[in-house]
C-alpha cells in the first residue's frame, strides 16, 4: 500500500525531483506560494511523495537531487493523508494562501497555531528566523516538548509576555506545580 512520505531534496531541486519522480510514475505534492510575485517552494527543500516502502525505497533515494526520505535512520516515516488535504485545502489556483492574523508577536508571547495540521496547538513565541519568516516556537502540548519551525503567518499572538506577567502575578503556586 502506497503511503505519503516527505522527501528532503538537495537546496532549489525540488521542481527537477518532483519531474524526476512524476516521469516515473510516482504521486508528488510540491506546495508552492507566491512571494513578491515570484513562486516558490512552501517548505524550502521538501516536497512529498507517495510510494510504496520498501518496495520503491532505492528507486526513491538514487533518484537525481534527492537528499534523503525523512524518518528514522533508512525507516522512512508516513505522513497522515489529511496533512495533504489541509495544504491542499488551502490553495487557491495551485498555489498556498497566505494569511495574517493580528500583531506580530515578540519573544514570550503565548502564540496559537490558526491553520494546518497544528491548528490550535498554543505555545511560546521564541525568535523569528529573518529571511524565510519562520519562527520558532516551543511547544508545550500534551507531555511533549520541542521545537517547532512554523511560517509566522500561520500564528496568532494570544497573549503577550507583560499580559502573562500580569495574570501569573495575582497567583500563587507551588514550584514545579502547573496551574491553570
Amino acid at each position: 500500500m502506497a503511503d505519503w512520505y516527505v522527501l528532503n531534496t538537495k537546496p532549489r531541486k525540488e521542481s527537477p525531483v518532483e519531474s524526476l519522480l512524476t516521469q516515473a510514475g510516482f504521486t508528488v505534492y510540491l506546495p508552492r506560494y507566491r512571494q513578491d510575485s515570484i513562486i516558490r517552494p512552501f517548505f524550502p527543500g521538501y516536497l512529498f511523495l507517495k510510494f510504496n516502502y520498501p518496495r520503491d525505497y532505492q528507486t526513491i533515494v538514487y533518484t537525481r537531487g534527492v537528499n534523503k526520505i525523512v524518518g528514522y535512520g533508512q525507516r522512512p516515516v508516513p505522513v497522515e493523508p489529511e496533512v495533504i488535504s489541509c495544504l491542499k485545502a488551502r490553495e487557491k489556483n495551485g498555489l498556498i494562501e497566505l494569511m495574517k492574523y493580528g500583531d506580530d508577536p515578540q519573544p514570550g508571547d503565548e502564540i496559537q497555531v490558526m491553520e494546518g495540521p497544528l491548528k490550535g496547538l498554543k505555545g511560546i513565541f521564541c525568535r523569528e528566523l529573518s529571511d524565510r519568516q519562520r519562527v520558532m516556537i516551543l511547544l508545550n502540548y500534551v507531555s511533549y516538548q520541542g521545537s517547532l519551525l512554523i511560517k509566522k503567518n500561520r500564528i496568532k499572538k494570544i497573549k503577550s509576555s507583560e499580559e502573562k506577567e500580569q495574570s501569573h502575578s495575582g497567583r500563587r503556586t507551588r514550584p514545579g506545580v502547573p496551574h491553570g
